[in-house]
């Protein structure tokens, strides 16, 4: 499972552009804001920017209907490129690919301008749900403050039927976070283990020893399932057992929280570091 699904607006006008196989591409700059509740209990708005990419006949029908500050509703998937850049190292992101996008009557007044002149929509939505087995064991660790973070990846198929009749599958590394009483019960899953995560997806920035600027994009998981087949294991993290269920719900709660922990990109913040066009879509 590959769900994501956002409710924005748009913070310029789309970017249509054409494959060198002349499939189009439309780059949607999808915009909002979170309700994130902070450590210290008090309910803060983060502005996201998601890049967005639409292909297609849909993609030409976006480009002429959309434009900068239109409110749209998003239903795609997280997918992970990979790329060699002209200095020859190895690079990845992970992007968003639009299945649909539709229009959604908004009033004005939800709009908002931000300091480049681009656009967000209050009350949005922001939501990611995967389903996927993880590929390392959680990695738990603690700020300065005392709070628990866990970081770990899980891998996410995806099957298409290619040109040639035959079926593909691709994997996608989605990157997850989970704060305070999630993580510390995240932290007891183990690497292969699957499972069911909800959360919202934030981008990263930072510097690296070169100096260069980094960003990524993850999800913050505000729930965490463990996937259990046959019989639940006694006492397992995560299971199916009422217990289990309980306290991935009620840490899901807390874990809101985690948006306050890291900074998120701004409109032109990273968004131009993206992989050169691809030769052939997957589909």
């Amino acid at each position: 499972m590959n769900h994501v699904f956002l409710v924005g607006a748009l913070a310029r006008d789309p970017e249509l552009r054409y494959t060198p196989n002349g499939t189009p591409v439309c780059d949607l700059t999808i915009a909002g804001e979170d309700q994130v509740l902070g450590s210290d209990h008090q309910t803060r708005s983060l502005p996201w920017y998601h890049r967005v990419g639409l292909m297609g006949k849909p993609a030409e029908s976006a480009a002429e209907q959309f434009k900068a500050g239109s409110a749209v509703i998003v239903e795609g998937s997280m997918e992970q490129r990979s790329w060699e850049d002209p200095n020859g190292q190895k690079r990845s992101m992970i992007s968003i690919k639009a299945l649909r996008v539709d229009g959604l009557s908004r009033p004005e007044s939800d709009l908002v301008r931000d300091s480049g002149g681009g656009f967000r929509l209050q009350n949005a939505l922001n939501e990611a749900v995967l389903v996927g087995n993880l590929g390392r064991k959680p990695e738990l660790r603690y700020t300065p403050s005392g709070d628990a973070v866990v970081g770990f990846s899980i891998a996410v198929s995806e099957s298409w039927k290619g040109k040639d009749g035959n079926w593909q599958e691709r994997t996608h590394w989605l990157d997850i976070n989970a704060w305070r009483e999630l993580a510390e019960l995240v932290a007891n899953l183990d690497k292969g283990d699957s499972v069911l995560v909800h959360g919202r997806i934030k981008n990263e920035t930072w510097t690296d020893r070169d100096g260069q600027k980094r960003n990524s994009t993850k999800v913050e998981a505000t729930r965490v399932e463990a996937l259990t087949r046959g019989p639940a294991p006694s006492g397992a993290v995560g299971t199916t057992q009422p217990a289990a269920q309980k306290a991935y719900g009620n840490a899901g709660n807390a874990a809101k929280a985690a948006g306050t922990q890291s900074r998120s990109l701004d409109i032109d913040e990273g968004l131009d570091n993206f992989p050169p066009e691809e030769e052939d879509l997957p589909f």
